[in-house]
């Protein structure tokens, strides 16, 4: 027998505002305040570390080749989660529209705090994108970020297995240090196998729990908007835990590719201008971007910075921490607001254009 179909798509234009759609002057708001964030940190430590004519030195041996794959893996992870997202969706969303989808999950994670994300804001984007019920790109952002969640589910054994063969975190931690980071891991191990299950298994929690919150005083003007959604997010969600393996197997490989190339970035970046151990520099990077999702910042912004110092730092020369770590954030995080902002501000403007006409239509 067949699968149910999806849910009929209903015009989000007519829906009453929902509680999740992004404000642009909060958004400029979040991306001033991240931005000046991350500058800070980075001026701090470029003021520490910069030595120009150590620098001037060790740029002799760049290998503008990484450079260029630097560039490349950038581009490359989002391509990744926007084939994710199309094949995810099942062909409700082409690439090229899963690709957006994933550049305003990028954008507006860059301007939410790191331990909310984007997803939320960029379901109620790619509903108005393709003119799709917001439960619906709802239920297909819930099942990337459970993707992610089975993802961390492999990548944290390994990280903790490999803190028996190599230094995992630098002395400069010290054994709390460790301890705290190895308690972390299990606490996300624990959060990422309830999040499978929530959505695997029992889809209903979900709502229930969404049912009880918007109950509350202050939130009950939206509960009828915001439950109708859930409803099409669970018939969503319900369809998706009905799929074959291979489904799932499809979309673990293009997370775990998409989440490679993000470790990868770093690595390239850093190897472009010295030859650091290849193992540890991958190790630590995975590390410091798995804490680096609890920074209660826009996009994590100063406290990535940190991190950077912190795991990356002590494996080159203290020249080069400054130049590498800008050129990081330069190709994995403002790239994304710039093209991120581009999007949203392209998108406002459809949506007033439509507005315009179906007022003139209207009126004449």
């Amino acid at each position: 027998m067949s699968p149910p179909s999806p849910p009929a798509p209903s015009s989000v234009e007519d829906s009453p505002p929902s509680p999740s759609q992004p404000k642009a002057s909060g958004s400029v708001r979040n991306i001033l305040v991240s931005l000046l964030l991350s500058a800070a940190v980075l001026g701090g430590v470029g003021y520490v570390t910069f030595d120009a004519s150590a620098f001037r030195q060790l740029i002799q041996h760049l290998r503008p080749g990484l450079l260029v794959a630097a560039v490349g893996i950038s581009f490359a992870r989002l391509g990744l989660g926007g084939w994710r997202l199309s094949q995810v969706s099942q062909g409700r969303l082409s690439v090229w529209s899963g690709t957006r989808g994933q550049l305003a999950w990028d954008f507006f994670s860059s301007v939410t705090p790191s331990v909310v994300g984007g997803g939320p804001v960029a379901a109620f984007y790619v509903a108005r994108d393709e003119d799709l019920a917001v439960g619906e790109s709802a239920a297909f952002m819930f099942f990337c970020v459970l993707l992610d969640q089975l993802w961390f589910l492999l990548a944290i054994p390994l990280l903790v297995l490999a803190t028996f063969t190599i230094d995992l975190l630098p002395d400069a931690a010290g054994a709390v240090g460790l301890w705290g980071m190895l308690a972390y891991f299990v606490g996300l191990l624990a959060w990422s196998g309830m999040y499978a299950y929530a959505t695997l298994v029992r889809p209903r929690l979900l709502v229930e729990v969404t049912d009880w919150c918007f109950q509350w005083r202050y939130l009950r003007r939206f509960r009828e908007t915001v439950m109708r959604e859930m409803r099409s997010y669970f018939r969503r969600a319900r369809h998706l835990g009905t799929q074959p393996f291979s489904f799932y197997a499809y979309g673990f490989a293009l997370t775990a590719l998409a989440w490679i190339a993000r470790y990868a970035l770093v690595f390239l970046v850093v190897r472009s201008v010295h030859a650091a151990d290849a193992l540890l520099l991958f190790a630590r990077s995975a590390a410091m971007m798995l804490v680096g999702l609890i920074m209660p910042t826009p996009g994590g912004s100063g406290g990535l910075e940190g991190l950077y110092a912190l795991f990356i730092g002590p494996l080159m020369p203290d020249a080069l921490v400054a130049p590498t770590l800008l050129t990081w954030r330069l190709l994995g995080y403002y790239l994304f607001i710039a093209l991120g902002a581009y999007l949203f501000l392209h998108q406002l403007q459809r949506v007033r254009a439509r507005r315009h006409r179906r007022a003139a239509s209207e009126s004449g």
